[in-house]
Order: structure tokens, then C-alpha cells, then sequence
């Protein structure tokens, strides 16, 4: 899969994934790792997976790359509990 030359480009994985017929969600989880780990470490990643997740959710609501976009802003929006199910043991 070739990705964009233009090293600001960090969604250049994920517009490729979209033009591929066929491609798998394991496939399409593996390129949303590697655009995830592309980006500069000062970059906020929620606000780029919200980004991401509205200039690309519409185009193919069926496509296994909405899936994992929708999947990432859910996990990144949930509130995290820290250690765990329980804080404290009872």
C-alpha cells in the first residue's frame, strides 16, 4: 500500500485503506495503528481521531475502515477508570 510522500499527510493511510475493495477489518485495524503511531507526539490524538472520524465516516458507511474510525472515537470518548474494575479492594 503506498502512502503519501508528504510526511504532513498523516491520513494518507487511511485514504488509501478507503480506496482498496476487499480489505479486511484486521487490515483496516492494522492501518489505523500505523496512522495513530504517525502522528506528532505534541498532537492531541482524540481531537485528530474526531477529525478523521468526521471527514471520513460519510463517504462509505459499509466500509470495514468506518467501523474501526467509529470503534477508536467510542474507546477514546469512554471514561477511563483507573485500576481497573475496582479502585480500591473492598
Amino acid at each position: 500500500m503506498a502512502r503519501s510522500d508528504d510526511p504532513n499527510d498523516h491520513k494518507g493511510l487511511i485514504r488509501e485503506a478507503y480506496r482498496i475493495e476487499g480489505i479486511t477489518l484486521p487490515e483496516c485495524r492494522s492501518i489505523f495503528l500505523d496512522w495513530a503511531l504517525s502522528l506528532p507526539a505534541d498532537r492531541n490524538q482524540a481531537q485528530a481521531l474526531t477529525e478523521l472520524h468526521a471527514s471520513y465516516s460519510a463517504l462509505d458507511a459499509d466500509h470495514p475502515m468506518t467501523q474501526v474510525l467509529a470503534e477508536s472515537l467510542q474507546s477514546a470518548q469512554a471514561p477511563k477508570r483507573r485500576g481497573g474494575w475496582r479502585s480500591r479492594p473492598r
